[in-house]
This record gives C-alpha cells, structure tokens and sequence, in this order.
C-alpha cells in the first residue's frame, strides 16, 4: 500500500515537473516571438505598399469579406513610417459606385493609378497594370526600405528579384490559393490574407 502511494505521489510529481517545463518553454517561446516582431518593426524603414486592386477584390471575394481600407493601411505598416500607399485598379467610366470609392480612397491616403478597362472579342474585360506596378516599384526603390505588396501575381516575381538584389526588403500579403509560388520564393515574407481577415474586413455597412 505505501509503495503505491509513493507511486502516485512520485508520478503527480513528475506531472508537474514536466506541467512546469512546459509553461517555461511556452513563455520563452512567446519572449522570442515578440522579440521576433519588435526586431521586424525597428528594422522595415521606410514603407511603401503596392496594392494590386484587382488581386485584392477577387481574394476578398473568396474569404467572404468587404475590405476596410483605412483597417488595412494600418494592419500593413503596424506602426513603421508609412512613405506612400498606391492601389491599382482597373475602371469602368459608367461606374459611378466605383468612381465615388476612387474618390474616397484618393482622399484617404491612397495614390490611385488606373486604366480603362478593355473588353475582349470573347466578352471578357481586363485592365492589366503589371507594368505600371512594377516600373513604379523600381522607380521609387532608393526612397522606401521596404515593398509591402499586396498581390499574388507570379508576373512581379522578376521586378521583386531585381528588388532585393538592390537591398529592399519585400513582403507579400496575398491569399495563398491566389498566390504563384515564384512570388513566394522571392520575398523575404509572406503573409496570407486569410490569416489576417479580421484585421482588415468591414465589420459594420457605415465602414468604408
């Protein structure tokens, strides 16, 4: 009988030991996250972000979401000097939905850059703006420290390389089932959009 009690007494023991260890790593573990974080904030410079609105549109399609853009602006820079925000969309000039949103995003922090869009023999209608996104990316490079591009486009994947060879750092935030893995490849991090969603979507029909 007192040798199972010791039994029990040496294997509750042993629980807690191990009950112990386990919360140390738990906090350790948490002490390196943030650490992780702070590090990534003090070292992101200068931010730009190039918003592919076409991309973005269809990603929040998917997750069910309507974008709050002034939850997202904030969400991406997470507190680094913001240099500028571009968003790149197609337009349709009978839209008058569309124009009022332009408006309000030129007027809330977004550089909007725009083409018409163009309708193909067989009824479908795209306005690319790969080119555009990419020459401003270049363009701009020596004044930001750091490229958040909203976008899973595989066809950046070039002018992303070019970048970091030129010592920019590159962040991709995109929806994984919408993003090229040579996009991945190339950035120094990548954030999916799903894992985010509550960050940036409209929670009420008054947001904008």
């Amino acid at each position: 009988m007192y040798a199972h009690k010791q039994l029990d007494f040496v294997g509750e023991e042993t629980k807690l030991i191990l009950r112990a260890t386990q919360a140390q790593k738990d906090l350790e573990m948490a002490d390196v996250t943030e650490q992780v974080h702070s590090f990534q904030n003090l070292n992101r410079g200068r931010v730009a972000i190039f918003i592919d609105g076409s991309n973005l549109f269809y990603s929040a399609l998917q997750l069910g979401i309507e974008i709050n853009y002034t939850k997202l602006l904030h969400r991406l820079t997470a507190g680094a000097k913001l240099l500028r925000a571009f968003f790149y969309t197609g337009i349709d000039p009978t839209n008058e939905k569309q124009h009022n949103f332009l408006l309000w995003m030129r007027r809330n922090g977004y550089r909007v850059i725009t083409k018409e869009i163009t309708q193909f023999p067989d009824g479908s209608k795209k306005a690319n703006l790969d080119v555009e996104l990419a020459v401003d990316m270049m363009t701009l490079a020596n004044s930001y420290d750091t490229a958040i591009l909203v976008s899973g486009d595989g066809d950046l994947a070039y002018v992303v390389n070019a970048l970091s060879y030129r010592g920019v750092r590159i962040e991709v935030v995109s929806l994984r089932s919408m993003t090229s893995d040579s996009l991945i490849n190339v950035a120094d991090s990548y954030i999916d959009l799903n894992t985010i969603k509550e960050d940036i979507q409209k929670t009420s029909n008054f947001e904008l």
